[in-house]
């Protein structure tokens, strides 16, 4: 009777995502965010892999942690591994009978950009599924299970990885608010008779277009604050007082004449509408050469 011999095991799965994560975004905090656990669960996953390992991978100190000489000569390699896998279960998804192709946007963009695209996308794309999900952080597109995201985020440094990476427009903002509303505001000095509304995410919007075009506003904090983009909106239209409008997200209110601007100007707000692609697939190229070209429907 033949008998196996035990073999070694090999570390957790579970703990080499936690190790790489935190690893690759500098903190335990972070990469629980990321990995949708607690941070005393990344911890313990780190702790088990350091145990197997039989060496220390993070400095613990009261500030946070910091990679030790071996967590910095493994982190590379485990980087590179999961964005493999990553890229492996892509290819694996196009294999699907009724394959699926799958947006991440921002919840303003996802309400109020891109509904305008969808009937010019969804035929073009077909008949692959086409399915939207709003999310507040931009994914990692050689991790996570989406095919393009569109963000207003910080502008890229590098944009030499064009393909993949597109700015769509430049990120500028306005006030805006009923005809009715604009009659009373001459100058921006009129402002501090009416009601501020402010996104809650973009709470600085009001004091960065006041510095920008040097207008007098006693507390640019003050006012109405949503922690959806498109309530404020929807408040402006009723009349509740004078929105910061993001130009991409206001497009339909100033075509439609529900909303206008009652002074010229805007202010930059150093960030931009972004559209970032999965990395060699033919269909989120496809996809962003529509978007990109302002496939939008009047």
């Amino acid at each position: 009777m033949s008998i196996t011999p035990p073999r070694p095991k090999f570390p957790p799965l579970n703990s080499l995502r936690a190790f790489e994560a935190a690893a690759r975004l500098s903190g335990i905090a972070p990469a629980a965010e990321e990995l949708c656990v607690t941070p005393a669960a990344v911890s313990q996953h780190i702790k088990t892999l350091e145990a197997w390992a039989g060496t220390p991978l993070f400095e613990r100190r009261s500030q946070g942690v910091r990679l030790t000489a071996a967590g910095e000569a493994l982190a590379p390699h485990f980087e590179k591994a999961f964005d493999q896998l990553g890229l492996a279960v892509a290819k694996l998804r196009s294999w699907a009978p009724y394959p699926t192709f799958n947006i991440a946007a921002l919840p303003g963009v996802a309400q109020l950009w891109l509904p305008d695209r969808l009937p010019v996308l969804r035929p073009a794309l077909s008949p692959v599924r086409l399915s939207v999900f709003a999310v507040e952080t931009p994914p990692n597109l050689r991790r996570d299970i989406f095919d393009l995201s569109l963000f207003i985020r910080e502008q890229p440094d590098d944009l030499s990885d064009h393909d993949t990476i597109i700015v769509l427009e430049e990120d500028l903002i306005f006030p805006v608010c009923t005809p009715a509303l604009a009659k009373n505001l001459r100058e921006t000095n009129d402002l501090s008779d009416h009601t501020l509304l402010h996104d809650a995410v973009w709470s600085d919007d009001w004091a960065c277009w006041a510095q920008q075009t040097e207008s007098s506003i006693p507390d640019a904090s003050d006012g109405l604050h949503y922690s959806l983009y498109s309530i404020a909106i929807e408040e402006a239209k009723s009349g509740a007082g004078v929105l910061m409008a993001h130009q991409c997200l206001i497009e339909r209110e100033l075509r439609n004449g529900s909303l206008v601007r009652p002074f010229p100007g805007s202010a930059k707000t150093g960030k931009a509408l972004v559209m970032e692609l999965r990395p060699d697939s033919r269909l989120a190229a496809r996809a962003a050469e529509i978007l990109r070209t302002d496939g939008a429907v009047s």
